[in-house]
């Protein structure tokens, strides 16, 4: 083999590992403006990477076991302000708010937070009505209580982990009047749509999420669509329209409670007279 030909396979051979190495999925993790990034082989040969059982996995709708990290350990104990949130940012836009206290637990008497890490030798499933699995990276709950964390708290498709400030704090504008008595109804529904709409939803232009429309401007939807109509709309969009696009899931009353959706909505309508420029 002459020289020229030797140094052409040298070329393409060292193209390949390049390509290769470039293609490993990875997950950037942000903890108080310090940025790491962890490939998936790096996270499964961890020594505590184990082998976790989900009863009631809510992305694939049945048990489910991983091969998983705990989320705490890559938080490494880091110290934040109490109202600090982590935020994890996925692949099609979604952008889930959840709060430190959270997903910093290690105490399996409440909800433990995981970070499964798909193994490429043995894939996940198509999630269902998907076309994709939930992997390379997704966050998981164990625990007596896990079956309290809400649905939008397991985000899939995981691209980015960073602690923000709170949602309120961040966006001033998501944020009710301080004057509000502490126990009106419309702050409660504000916790519920940062939790459970500002994960796909914009309001008032604020918010990470690339996936739904804003929900107060240019209109908000009190004011197109009848009450009965919205709440219907909320628990179950397909039940009020349906297209081939439509990324809202259903919400069964396990996940969010009629009056939790009356809580939402007593939101909306507040913030229809609290617009920001349009």
């Amino acid at each position: 083999m002459s020289k020229r030909v030797l140094f052409a396979v040298l070329l393409l051979t060292l193209g390949v590992i390049g390509h290769c190495a470039a293609a490993q999925p990875m997950i950037e993790l942000t903890i108080g403006g310090s940025t790491r990034s962890f490939s998936r082989a790096a996270l499964l040969a961890r020594p505590d990477a184990a082998e976790i059982h989900v009863p009631r996995d809510v992305a694939y709708g049945t048990s489910t076991t991983y091969r998983a990290v705990p989320l705490a350990d890559l938080l490494d104990s880091t110290r934040l302000p109490a109202d600090s949130v982590l935020e994890a940012r996925a692949t099609d836009g979604f952008a889930a708010q959840l709060p430190m206290d959270l997903v910093s637990n290690r105490d399996p008497a409440a909800a433990v937070a995981w970070l499964a890490v798909e193994d490429p030798v043995k894939p996940w499933p198509n999630l269902p009505g998907k076309s994709v699995s939930a992997g390379p990276f997704y966050l998981v709950w164990v625990g007596r209580e896990a079956a309290s964390v809400r649905s939008e708290q397991w985000p899939y498709q995981i691209a980015k982990l960073a602690t923000q400030p709170s949602p309120s704090t961040r966006w001033p504008v998501l944020a009710v009047d301080p004057a509000l008595p502490a126990t009106d109804p419309v702050r409660a529904g504000q916790g519920l749509f940062i939790t459970q709409c500002l994960a796909c939803h914009r309001l008032n232009h604020a918010g990470s999420a690339d996936t739904g429309p804003d929900l107060n401007v240019p209109m908000n939807p009190v004011e197109y669509f009848q009450p009965a109509a919205l709440r219907r709309y909320i628990r179950n969009p397909a039940s009020v329209r349906d297209w081939p696009g439509r990324a809202m899931p259903a919400f069964p009353r396990d996940q969010l409670s009629d009056r939790e959706i009356d809580l939402i909505v007593a939101y909306l309508a507040y913030m229809a007279q609290r617009k920001v420029g349009e």
